[in-house]
This record gives structure tokens, C-alpha cells and sequence, in this order.
């Protein structure tokens, strides 16, 4: 046994009566919890509604959770559909098994929906994501921890992962400890997160570039990443499918930021999205300044008003009598003033 090891946990699911609670659901909800709460942010800090990025992302979660699936189960089809497998665990998410870029494609048709239905541009929805996105992801592979799943190959080193003999690799039964990729994954998903968020700072990135830097910057990541596990997967030419789907969205995500590099910033960035309706805020306005004049709208009486005199509504005087005592009032000075504020109280008395 090795001196020292990261611990795995003695169980990943718990029970309230007959519900089970799993470990793995929870990284997932706290990881979309989070993406969420930093969306809201940056939306609202561009002055977009934050109740669209709820319904947006009522729209994008359940799209991505199936796509993710989907990508796993057609990429590892044989862990269900050959003889002596069963097939209905192709839909026990709760085992694991949620490939990244089947959810980002499939959720990206439900935002891209939920963007729709709110008059917003999904280019603008996507930046505004990005950085969360890649928080999700960091927080939710800690699922994999809990399941005890998707380790490297075999470690001596401090920080190896011990793993239960019933979760090791049938070639290694003897072997205590491997690589924590989730845990590498896991810290440079969350260097992302302050990547984007400094480039989005630095150079104002937009027209989904930011997304773009989103996806090179994972992808470059996962690929050394995939290159130390040791789980089951199909391979092409001698890489991972995994490690190819990440060379084809990284050289797409570069091509893209090099053919956006001189386009300009659109003028409106979040389309419709608002705190407010723009017509309701007019109306506001407009009411604020009637409200503020102390006149009457209609007939312009409290143009000459000063806030808080209450002479025009006081008494029945044309708007030109008003303006006139108004502008005496003005003439007279300092030194009227306590009887000006005499004349005043009189009047609201009254």
C-alpha cells in the first residue's frame, strides 16, 4: 500500500426510505446550479433579462443530458447491445456516462430553441455561457469520483486515487491506486473558467469567439487528459474516439477565431432580452417627469413647477397664472423666502 493516496469514498449513493440519493445526480445538478448563477451574472451585467437564462437553460439541460447520453451510448455501443449485456442500462445515467460534445451539440438545438422563443441571438446566449459551462463541467466530474470511474493507469505517485478491488480494471485486480483524471480534468476546467473570463475582459470577445476559446481551451486540455486513462474505449487508427473528437472541435474552434478575428461587435448582442419591456420603460419615464414637475401632462402646467411646490395643485389657476407666480416667486429672492414658505403651508392647509 502506498504512503500516501487520495481516498475514494466509501459510497456514492445513500437512501431516504426507498429514494435513492446518488452522488453522481448531485455534481451534476451543483454543476448546472453554478453554470446558471454565473450566466445570470454576465447576462445582466450586458442588460439582459435574468429570467431568460432560466428559460433558456429549461430549454438547453434536458436537450443536453440526453445528447450526452446518446454520445456515450453510440460510441460504447457494446456495453449494452452485445450478447450478454442489457440493454435497458443505456438509460441508467445515474451509472455515468455522459459524453461532453453529444451534450453541448444537442443542448445547443434546445438553447438555440429557448433563444427563439425570447428573441435573443444564440451567438450572444453562447458567450454569455461559456465561462459557466466549463465551471458545470468541473464541478460534475466529481461524479466520477463518487461512481470511482474514468481513473488513468496505474500510479505511484502521492496523489494516486485508491480504488476499491471492485471498481479496478480486471488486468490490474492487484493494484491500489491510479491516475485521478477526473481530478486533472477537474482543475483545468476551472483554469478555463478564469481564462474566459479574462480574455472576455481583455479583448471584449463576442459573436460566440468566446465560446470558440471555450472549446480549444477544453479540448486542448482533454486530449493529454484522455491519454492517461485507462477505461474502456473504442479506438480509430490508434487514438481514443475521444482524443479525435477533440483534435476535430479544437482545429474548428481555432479556425473559427482566426476567420472572426476583424469582425465587429454587434450593436445588440442580447436582441429583446431586457430587465424591463422597452415601451413599459418609456412609460415610466414619462411618468417619473409628470410626477416630478407636479403637473398635470396634458396641459404642460408643471413645466415651471419646481419639485415639491405645491401652488398648482393648490388652486385653480390657469397654467399662465401659475407661471407667473412662479416666476415672481423667482424674482423675489432670498429674502421672500419665509414668506414664500409661509403662502406654501397656507396652501396645503387649505
Amino acid at each position: 500500500m502506498e504512503l500516501a493516496y487520495i481516498p475514494s469514498p466509501s459510497q456514492g449513493v445513500w437512501h431516504i426510505g426507498p429514494i435513492p440519493i446518488r452522488a453522481y445526480a448531485l455534481c451534476i445538478l451543483a454543476g448546472i446550479a453554478a453554470a446558471l448563477w454565473l450566466t445570470r451574472r454576465r447576462w445582466v451585467k450586458l442588460g439582459g433579462n435574468p429570467d431568460d437564462v432560466l428559460d433558456i437553460t429549461l430549454w438547453a439541460v434536458p436537450f443536453g443530458i440526453v445528447g450526452g447520453r446518446l454520445y456515450h451510448v453510440i460510441t460504447d455501443p457494446e456495453l449494452y447491445f452485445k450478447s450478454g449485456e442489457q440493454p435497458i442500462r443505456a438509460l441508467y445515467i445515474w451509472d455515468g456516462g455522459l459524453g461532453i460534445w453529444g451534450a453541448v451539440a444537442l443542448g445547443a438545438v434546445g438553447a438555440w430553441i429557448g433563444c427563439r422563443r425570447k428573441g435573443v441571438p444564440l451567438s450572444g446566449f453562447a458567450d454569455a455561457l461559456a465561462p459557466g459551462l466549463i465551471l458545470a463541467q468541473a464541478i460534475g466530474r466529481w461524479g466520477n469520483y463518487f461512481n470511482q470511474e474514468l481513473y488513468g493507469d496505474p500510479t505511484k505517485m502521492p496523489w494516486g486515487l485508491l480504488i476499491d478491488p471492485a471498481h479496478r480494471p480486471p488486468a490490474t485486480p492487484n493494484l491500489a491506486t491510479y491516475q485521478p483524471t477526473f481530478l486533472y480534468e477537474s482543475l483545468w476546467d476551472i483554469g478555463c473558467v478564469f481564462l474566459l473570463l479574462w480574455a472576455d475582459r481583455r479583448w471584449n470577445m463576442h459573436s460566440a469567439r468566446l465560446f470558440a476559446l471555450y472549446a480549444a481551451a477544453y479540448t486542448a486540455g482533454r486530449g493529454w487528459i484522455e491519454a492517461l486513462r485507462d477505461d474502456h474505449a473504442n479506438r480509430f487508427l490508434g487514438l481514443r474516439l475521444n482524443d479525435w473528437t477533440s483534435l476535430i472541435v479544437f482545429l474548428c474552434a481555432v479556425a473559427f477565431l482566426i476567420a472572426t478575428r476583424n469582425k465587429p461587435a454587434p450593436e445588440n448582442p442580447i436582441g429583446r432580452s431586457r430587465i424591463t419591456d422597452p415601451d413599459a420603460d418609456g412609460a415610466h419615464a414619462s411618468l417619473g417627469a409628470d410626477e416630478a414637475s407636479g403637473g398635470d401632462s396634458a396641459d404642460g402646467s408643471g413645466a415651471d413647477q419646481e419639485p415639491g411646490d405645491d401652488t398648482g395643485k393648490a388652486d385653480g389657476a390657469d397654467p399662465s397664472a401659475r407661471s407667473g407666480g412662479s416666476a415672481a416667486a423667482a424674482a423675489a429672492g432670498p429674502a421672500d423666502d419665509g414668506g414664500q414658505g409661509g403662502q406654501q403651508d397656507a396652501e396645503i392647509k387649505a
